[in-house]
């Protein structure tokens, strides 16, 4: 859709904060946004749209329509963009999913009798909730140990009106774990106290609970009322049970959220830990992707606005740590504060345990991605579907079973290294990679490189149909040729093919920077939506290519710079230092041994040890302590 069709007039939209949302031809909201100009905002989107980013370019032409409501401040805005994306969904905002489903304790304090119960899934109002915990066994431990001392009800509705119907309790009133309320044991005021009691212990008012019991135990067993004193005893140790199963991580008693934020191209993962008390009392994760060109302090906004909007006032800490400030500090704070009642700050910890809290989040952020990209790639559905919508975008006369995947890597044109990784039905055979080291006039630019990295994996192919027995390195031929690049890279792939005569193997590019597919002979990429598996698992495909390419790279760039400092040495060459290597171990070794020791070396002589000692003595030789690699070859 040309933007020109539907755009509004200037003197149209007001200059006011507001929302506004973008729809497609059949009415489907596409794209929700906020300003704090209106006029200012939408004009940016229709004043040169060749000068959007691609993905805003393709938004601005998928919609037909454009359509405004103003609010009286920012924090409004901010309060109804939110909502907006909830209801819509719309394509091209951000999208969270959470990493997991996560466990609860609820407390339904608006019930006449509330219960508490382990609960999953969205939040209701009335309820107060405690959490996430990260293993529901962990929590039901800890309400089994609250109800010691605080025996409230947590029967369904249909098993506590059967009791009232039958006047007989269920078997936790028989065994003290329920007060027993819907016997009349205890009235309804009684039972509401325990519930209160639930969560202020939950909440971190752990003290007011733990030091009376303690107290009034002392005083009953000076009273030798042991019974009362062995029931208060047995409460202590079960609410000090519970208050342990929180970690301590932090000295002071103080109560923050933390925030991590790890980002790829296509998705980030967030991770919170709940401190209360200086105790972790939950966690929780998301997976966002990435669908438009959000920076971390913008993924930082939104995820703020998607933890705290559906949570209780009271549930809002006064610190929130996060490692990137947002995009709208000043308006997030003035939002959370008006929730929470009272003032909110969020920063950045820069040093000490908070800081070291904010590193341990960061892990876990890191490792929920790394899971969460796992799980997709292994899972035989999702790997089939994603094979069906390559085949099906690429044209391809079927899906792609073995995808074969090069990637080269250099250090400013100097030891440059060709990567090869193959991929069969979605999942990496690790057996099959190789390595290759690109030297002489194939180093000097990328597409050269590619060409001789192409050209020797497949000559090896070709030798190997002429041999009795497949080559079991290069033996096998692709269903696809995926290279890491664009235009320029699969042409000298394609190239490279067609100098050998081999013209039944299909190439496509991916270009890292906006992901697009490019295929040989087609001036436009093709685009996989942003949430597609085929999208995804090239992705993947392509990462491992680079991974590979880059430790091998790493090792060569490693093994020249521990040699490096012999260069000089006249007689020396790359025979007779590889066997001073071999036989030292390291260059700080071989600045330690003497000329008669250098000698013991094959081939090293009297004049050429000592020169090589005054090599290695001079005042400007740098420092060497790391053993070298083992030289890796095709």
């Amino acid at each position: 859709m040309d933007p020109s069709t539907y755009r509004p007039a200037t003197g149209e939209i007001p200059t006011e904060p507001g929302v506004y949302k973008f729809r497609d031809e059949h009415r489907r909201v596409i794209y929700v946004g906020k300003a704090k100009n209106l006029r200012n905002r939408l004009n940016s989107y229709f004043a040169n749209p060749a000068d959007l980013h691609p993905r805003t370019f393709t938004m601005v032409h998928t919609a037909a329509s454009v359509e405004w409501t103003v609010v009286n401040t920012e924090v409004e805005a901010l309060q109804l963009e939110w909502t907006w994306i909830n209801e819509f969904d719309p394509r091209f905002n951000v999208m969270f999913r959470d990493d997991k489903s996560y466990p609860y304790l609820a407390v339904t304090m608006k019930d006449e009798y509330p219960r508490a119960f382990v609960t999953r899934g969205k939040r209701k109002p009335g309820v107060k909730y405690f959490g996430p915990f990260s293993q529901v066994w962990a929590i039901k431990e800890s309400l089994d140990l609250l109800l010691k001392a605080f025996p409230v009800r947590t029967c369904t509705n249909g098993v506590f009106r059967r009791a009232q119907a039958t006047g007989r309790p269920c078997l936790l009133g028989y065994i003290d774990k329920c007060a027993a309320p819907c016997v009349g044991r205890v009235t309804p005021e009684e039972h509401k106290d325990l519930a209160r009691n639930v969560v202020d212990f939950m909440s971190g008012n752990t003290g007011a609970f733990i030091g009376p019991r303690r107290a009034e135990m002392a005083e009953a067993a000076a009273e030798l009322d042991y019974e009362r004193a062995a029931r208060l005893r047995d409460e202590i140790v079960a609410l000090e049970k519970v208050v342990d199963k929180s970690a301590v991580v932090l000295s002071m008693n103080a109560d923050a959220d933390v925030f991590a934020l790890v980002t790829e191209e296509l998705e980030a993962s967030v991770q919170v830990f709940h401190v209360r008390g200086g105790r972790i009392r939950g966690e929780r994760g998301w997976i966002i992707e990435r669908l438009q060109e959000a920076g971390p302090a913008e993924l930082t906004s939104d995820y703020l606005r998607q933890a705290y909007t559906e949570v209780d006032p009271e549930a809002i800490p006064r610190e929130i740590l996060v490692d990137t400030l947002p995009e709208d500090l000043e308006l997030l704070t003035a939002w959370l504060s008006e929730r929470r009642g009272s003032r909110v700050v969020i920063r950045v910890p820069q040093r000490g345990e908070k800081k070291a809290v904010l590193d341990t989040v960061a892990k876990n952020a890191s490792q929920a991605l790394v899971l969460h990209k796992t799980r997709r790639a292994s899972d035989l559905t999702t790997r089939s579907a994603a094979l069906t919508e390559i085949q099906t975008a690429l044209g391809l006369p079927e899906p792609p079973l073995r995808i074969e995947c090069i990637d080269n890597s250099h250090t400013l044109g100097s030891n440059v290294v060709g990567s090869l990784v193959v991929f069969e039905d979605g999942l990496p055979k690790k057996r099959d990679y190789r390595h290759f080291a690109v030297t002489g006039e194939a180093a000097r630019d990328d597409t050269s490189s590619m060409y001789d990295v192409v050209s020797r994996r497949f000559s090896r192919y070709l030798e190997s149909l002429a041999e009795d027995e497949p080559d079991e390195r290069f033996g096998y031929r692709p269903s696809l040729l995926v290279v890491d690049g664009a235009l320029p890279q699969v042409h000298a792939a394609v190239k490279a093919l067609e100098d050998l005569g081999i013209m039944d193997i299909s190439v496509v590019g991916l270009a890292k920077r906006l992901e697009e597919v490019w295929v040989p002979d087609d001036e436009f990429p093709v685009i996989l939506p942003r949430n597609s598996e085929g999208l995804f698992m090239l992705q993947r495909v392509r990462d491992e290519a680079h991974r590979f390419a880059i430790s091998y790279h790493r090792k060569r760039r490693g093994a020249s710079m521990r040699a490096s400092v012999l260069d000089g040495v006249e007689g020396l060459g790359d025979a007779k230092r590889k066997a001073l290597l071999r036989h030292f171990g390291s260059v700080k070794k071989m600045r330690a041994a003497s000329v008669a020791e250098l000698q013991e070396v094959k081939g090293v002589g009297p004049a050429l040890a000592a020169r090589i000692h005054a090599v290695l003595h001079a005042e400007d030789a740098p420092e060497e302590s790391t053993a070298p690699e083992a030289a890796t070859g095709e």
